[in-house]
Order: C-alpha cells, then sequence, then structure tokens
C-alpha cells in the first residue's frame, strides 16, 4: 500500500513554526516510504478564510522545500461532506442539538461544581419530536453532532504514544455542524482522509482526544459511505514550547516571514525541525535525502520539543558555512567573486552579513589611531610588501625577522591597517582581493 500523508492547514493566518513542524514530518514520512505527500487547504470556514493566506502556504512549503504531490481544497468538495452526513443521518449516527452557547456554558460549570467532567449531557436526545418541532417553529435552528458510541472503547496504536484508550462515556458528543450549515473540522476531516486514502496521520499531542473521536466517526464512515476504505494510523508529536519549558506565544505568530526578515536558511530550519523532540542529535545537516533516511517516529520523545532561537542561529550559521558560491551568488554584493565568498564565509552567521565583510575589500575603510611604535612598523610593512603567491605570509615572515615581533604585536596592527577591524576573515585569503595598489595605500595612510 502507497504511504500517503497530508498537511491540512486552514488559511486563516500564516504559517507558524509548529505548523512547519507537522508538515516537514508528514513530507519526510511520506518520502521515506516513497509515497505520497498532500497539501489540503481545510478553508470550509468561509468567514475567516483568506485567499492570500492559501497563497502564502504554497510560497512558504515552496520556500522549504516542501513540494506537495497534490493539492486539496474542502471548499471544493462540500457536496461529499453532505453524502457522508445523510449516510451517517440515516445510520442513526447523527443527532440535532438546540442549546445556546450560554447554555451549554451553564451545563458545564453545573457539573464541575458537582465534580463530574464537563461533557455534553445529550439533553438533545430527551427531546420528543413535539419539543424539537416547537423548537424550530420559534426559529432556533439546530446544530448537528456525531453521536458516540459508549459501548467499546477506543483504541488504537500510536506512533509516538504507544497503546491509547479512551471511554467514549467521557467524551462530548462531537459538533460536526453549525445551525448556519456549515462544518466544523471532525467530519470533512474524516472523509477527506478516507476519500484520499489517507494511510498515516501525524499531528500534534493536542488532537489526541480528537482522534479517539474520529476513529468511531471513521468505522462509521467505512461502513455507511466508504466499504473499501481503511482507517489511517495515528501518531501524535509532542508540541512545541519555548526555551523556557512554557509554550509560548510568540511561537504561534513565529514563521517563514520572521525567517526570512532574519535570513535564516531553510535548510537551517528543516535541520532544526527534523529531529527537534527526537532522540535524534540536531545536526547542521543539509542533506535532505539523509534527514529523511534517518527519520524515524520510535525515536520520538513525549516530552516537549524546546525550540531555541540561540541553536537556530547555531544552525544556520554551521550551515552557511558547507554553501557553495552557485549556491549564494545572487545574495552576494556586487563584485564578489568565489575567492571573496570563500574568504568571508567562515565569519558569518547569515549570508546577508557577506555585505558587510566585502566593504573591508571595496572600502572606504577607517582606521583607528596607531602608535608612533606601530607607525613606523606598518611604514615598514609598506616598503616589504612582496605581492607574490601568498603576499600575506611573504609579508609577516618579512617583518617578523626584520623587527623580532610575533603573535598580536605582529598580525593585529596589520589587520587594523588593512582592514580597519580587530578580527575578521583570514587575512591571507584577504590580501589578494584587496590588491597590492590598495594594500600598500592603506598601509602607508596608517603610518602617516
Amino acid at each position: 500500500m502507497t504511504t500517503i500523508t497530508r498537511f491540512a492547514p486552514s488559511p486563516t493566518g500564516n504559517l507558524h513554526v509548529g505548523n512547519i513542524r507537522t508538515a516537514l514530518h508528514n513530507w519526510m514520512l511520506a518520502r521515506k516510504a516513497g509515497g505520497r505527500f498532500v497539501l489540503r487547504i481545510d478553508d470550509t470556514d468561509a468567514a475567516r478564510s483568506r485567499e492570500e493566506y492559501v497563497e502564502a502556504i504554497r510560497e512558504d512549503l515552496s520556500w522549504l522545500g516542501l513540494e506537495a504531490d497534490g493539492e486539496e481544497r474542502q471548499s471544493d468538495r462540500l457536496a461529499l461532506y453532505q453524502s457522508a452526513f445523510d449516510a451517517l443521518a440515516a445510520a442513526g449516527r447523527i443527532y440535532p442539538a438546540y442549546e445556546t452557547a450560554q447554555e451549554l456554558e451553564l451545563k458545564r460549570k453545573i457539573q464541575l461544581g458537582r465534580g463530574l467532567p464537563p461533557i455534553y449531557d445529550r439533553g438533545a436526545l430527551r427531546l420528543s419530536d413535539a419539543e424539537r418541532a416547537a423548537k424550530e417553529a420559534e426559529g432556533i435552528a439546530p446544530h448537528w453532532r456525531f453521536k458516540l458510541d459508549h459501548e467499546e472503547p477506543i483504541t488504537w496504536d500510536d506512533g509516538v504514544r504507544g497503546t491509547q484508550k479512551f471511554d467514549p462515556a467521557q467524551l462530548s458528543d462531537p459538533v460536526i455542524r453549525r445551525a448556519d450549515g456549515s462544518w466544523l473540522y471532525m467530519l470533512p476531516s474524516a472523509v477527506d482522509d478516507l476519500d484520499m486514502g489517507v494511510t498515516q496521520v501525524l499531528r500534534g499531542e493536542d488532537h489526541v482526544s480528537n482522534t479517539a473521536v474520529q476513529i468511531q466517526m471513521f468505522t462509521a464512515l467505512i461502513a455507511a459511505q466508504f466499504p473499501a476504505a481503511k482507517m489511517p494510523a495515528f501518531a501524535h508529536e509532542a508540541l512545541l514550547v519555548g526555551k523556557e519549558g512554557k509554550l509560548s506565544k510568540r511561537l504561534g505568530s513565529l514563521g517563514c516571514d520572521s525567517f526570512r526578515e532574519r535570513d535564516i536558511e531553510p535548510e537551517a530550519i528543516i535541520a532544526l525541525l527534523a529531529r527537534l523532540g527526537t532522540s535524534q542529535p540536531v545536526e547542521p545537516i543539509a542533506d535532505r535525502a539523509l534527514l529523511v533516511e534517518t527519520f524515524d517516529l520510535s525515536t520520538f520523545g513525549r516530552a516537549p520539543a524546546k525550540f531555541d532561537d540561540t541553536e537556530l542561529d547555531r544552525l544556520n550559521a554551521a550551515i552557511v558555512h558547507q554553501m557553495d558560491y552557485d549556491a549564494v551568488s545572487h545574495r552576494l554584493p556586487e563584485g564578489m567573486d568565489e575567492a571573496g565568498w570563500h574568504a568571508v564565509r567562515p565569519n558569518l552567521v547569515h549570508v546577508s552579513e557577506a555585505a558587510n565583510w566585502w566593504k573591508l575589500v571595496t572600502g572606504p575603510i577607517e582606521q583607528p589611531k596607531f602608535s608612533e611604535e606601530d607607525r613606523t612598523f606598518l611604514g615598514k610593512a609598506s616598503e616589504m610588501l612582496d605581492w607574490g603567491d601568498d603576499p600575506w605570509r611573504s609579508l609577516t615572515t618579512a617583518l617578523k625577522d626584520a623587527t623580532g615581533r610575533k603573535g598580536k604585536p605582529l598580525f593585529l596592527p596589520l589587520r587594523q591597517a588593512l582592514t580597519g577591524m580587530d578580527h575578521g576573515p583570514d587575512m591571507g585569503e584577504l590580501l589578494p582581493l584587496i590588491g597590492e595598489e590598495e594594500a600598500r595605500a592603506r598601509l602607508c595612510r596608517a603610518a602617516g
């Protein structure tokens, strides 16, 4: 059986880092099995869904290199949901309910006050036909609930959490359709998973109770509407938290736009999120094939996965240090060639910083004030500069022999005179880029 996974965002906002992690893991699960990764736009909430968010989701996934093998939109599948709804209603698994939000909240408070779980009491099932007719005559339109079977416990073998067991009597019959006829998440999602042949549902642990409910929904749908379909397997990964160990509102707004603004490489994001929350080491692996090959649900832990910006920057720097010139040439300042990239690359955390380091070559630079002794030393350097195959090595060797200087007293004044900096790229690579004429001019200017 072909492995089919799906990523199902609602286009009511931009993707955040938690969404990205879910998309990545589903993409990796499919790629490792040679299967298919489907993007499903869950846009049944017409009031909140926006087309610009649909485009942003596609662009973000493309930027991350998580290309989907197919795309579906729930707004194009409403007739299928209606058919499934009718089939479940005929099977006695759907019923109308008339309580207002205020009435339901009051019921929950009373139950909590009595030490009872705040689940729906199935009051709508006790209404007579006459009582239901009276409510509708008053203009009260019903919402619709899926009726759970309380007879059998709900169990499944979770790919991350192991054996899971729920008592359906301790769960509320979920609302699947609003009074205005619009759909909530539960039923369309289950219908799509069966109709699209999804074999693996991998999502956050905040969906565990949803899965318990949907397992009964899957069973009912297979019996009533999809006799050839099979229920997917489920896995629920721990949620992301901030480095302080708490759920962070910031993580809900941290997405690709902020990553791009910070000049974070997609490969760094992938390397971090691919293994965050697993027993495998988080390493600056730019090779997607290696990450896919080592992806294994059995390595996922139950503890919350801690997202740390510092670790992302560390990975980004390591990824940048691996990047070839051809991969970044279009992002580099004008005039920077392969030698220039090779010279500045070890000093970068972000590719955009290359422009600042390149100014050391193109100038102008601001030199510090030198002592009289250092000015004499730099004057001698301008005279001894010999432009051969390795001008920096030749110059420092000659100056060491002539002046007896070594270590910091030898190298620091030269770097300051040539670049205006106390630190930076390897001077052996940088000096040939500055060029003989400009290098001699800077040394002479420093010497006064």
